[in-house]
């Protein structure tokens, strides 16, 4: 047993009314069955937030959560339960519930995950407590301060620390044990600026697996820096043009299209049920030449990135898509066994109380071979989105729109002014088709990413370089 399993299974079994004696009981039952594949997942957090605004710090809120979830997996059939309370006769009346309903052919194999463990990609120090609450606000107070002073435009600043600590222990049917510790830091921060009765907003921020230090004075300025600058840039923002024209989207958060245009496209459980547009086109060419798109759960302290996801199954680097042929889906247990492909370790779940399922961990575009001002300097007119707001997109078919919150317009081969308005739509498999310049400037966003699938939420790590579309998206401003 590693270090990491025996230190997250010391917090998790550190009463005597949850027993590993127990859980070993439970899988027993459930090995009696004709379940493919099954889990014991326990799972205890401790979660803090602290809110600035009006220059006070308005709220400030803590909360425990224990609890575990039992499942079984037969063919493509799920039972599964779970309870708020670790105690050993909760467990006993959920093993009951999921073995009552496990039933089908059994085609008991294991999956093999191509990475291994090898010590934590993360720090093991909680967040919650290693700064203290005084200290919370002080820092928040502190950004107040540094924002209002940037600029006499800014007229309204909201700040917010939001800290994670969880401690996860796993059992399968193979006898496999596994856990893990989870820290999670974000620190959020917006503005409003005003000029001449028009008021704009800016937002920055970021975080990780990290612990406080993280945000030292530079990050900080940095993301100070960023919000205001955005906001007063948009001051002097025009109504954005509509038509087809040539698009550049911007390095960092501007992948959160790709992820949710393409990204999802690429899990294996659409994939299995035939509903993506990527279905059956493995070693197919799906974009342009030169696009390489990875998911990589094992980057150090980023906001998507797991040791482990919550099957036990080892993070690792998956290359989607490489040169513009289709290579993988990311895949969990049921799916790669029902698809017969290999496990990516990407099975994960929002909480204790939710079945895992295939899931993004950060996923990016590699680099290309153009500096950014090369490909601006291409255009000779059209859009640079430079930053992203909401956006939307049907899995099934891959149509998206997207809003920008910082976008410029491109005249022979120029930033010529900031616009507003800007939406982008179109079609994520049309859209990798029609990539023509990539950058060699790839990078992760700041560490923000949530995403939502099947009413969970998981963090997420979205990044790209900066890159030329020269179809399959329309700019939607004023015509």
């Amino acid at each position: 047993m590693n270090t990491l399993t025996q230190n997250a299974e010391n917090i998790i079994f550190d009463t005597p009314q949850f027993t590993q004696k127990a859980v070993s009981v439970a899988m027993d039952k459930i090995a009696a069955t004709c379940a493919d594949y099954a889990d014991i997942y326990v799972q205890s957090g401790f979660y803090e937030q602290w809110h600035l605004e009006e220059s006070i710090v308005k709220s400030g809120s803590f909360s425990a959560r224990r609890g575990f979830g039992v499942r079984a997996v037969t063919g493509s059939q799920t039972a599964f339960a779970y309870a708020d309370n670790p105690e050993d006769r909760a467990l006993e009346n959920a093993t009951a519930a999921v073995v009552s309903v496990t039933h089908g052919q059994s085609q008991r194999t294991q999956g093999k995950v191509s990475g291994s463990l090898n010590g934590s990609i993360y720090t093991a120090d909680n967040p919650v407590t290693a700064m203290n609450a005084a200290d919370k606000v002080a820092l928040l107070q502190k950004i107040d301060t540094l924002t209002r002073a940037m600029d006499n435009r800014v007229k309204e600043v909201n700040a917010s620390i939001v800290s994670a600590m969880e401690y996860v222990w796993l059992k399968r049917l193979d006898g496999r044990t596994h856990g893990d510790i989870r820290p999670m830091l974000r620190l959020s921060l917006s503005v409003i600026v005003e000029e001449n009765g028009r008021r704009e907003h800016g937002a920055a921020g970021g975080g990780g697996r990290v612990n406080v230090d993280y945000f030292s004075d530079d990050v900080i300025n940095q993301y100070i820096k960023t919000a205001v600058n955005q906001a007063i840039i948009n001051l002097s923002a025009r109504p954005a043009p509509a038509g087809d024209m040539p698009v550049v989207l911007g390095s960092g958060w501007p992948g959160v299209l790709l992820h949710e245009a393409v990204g999802h496209g690429l899990e294996g459980d659409f994939n299995r049920k035939g509903t993506s547009v990527f279905t059956g086109k493995i070693g197919q060419q799906v974009a342009a030449k030169g696009v390489t798109v990875i998911d990589q759960g094992n980057l150090p302290q980023r906001r998507g990135s797991l040791n482990i996801d919550d099957e036990g199954n080892a993070t690792q680097k998956t290359v989607l898509i490489e040169d513009g042929v289709l290579q993988a889906y990311m895949q969990d247990e049921m799916n790669a066994r029902s698809m017969n492909m290999p496990l990516t370790g990407n099975g994960r779940r929002e909480s204790y109380a939710a079945p895992p399922m295939p899931r993004m961990t950060n996923t990016f575009m590699a680099n290309g071979e153009y500096s950014p001002d090369e490909i601006i300097a291409s255009v000779k007119y059209g859009i640079y989105a430079e930053n992203f707001g909401g956006g939307q997109v049907d899995i099934t078919n891959g149509q998206f729109v997207f809003g920008t919150s910082s976008a410029w317009l491109i005249e022979n081969g120029k930033l010529s002014y900031p616009v507003k308005g800007a939406m982008l739509t179109g079609n994520g498999a049309e859209t990798l088709k029609h990539i023509s310049m990539i950058g060699n400037n790839s990078e992760l966003d700041t560490g923000i990413g949530v995403c939502g699938k099947d009413g969970q939420s998981v963090p997420v790590g979205v990044g790209m370089p900066t890159v030329r579309i020269d179809g399959g998206l329309t700019v939607g401003g004023v015509l």
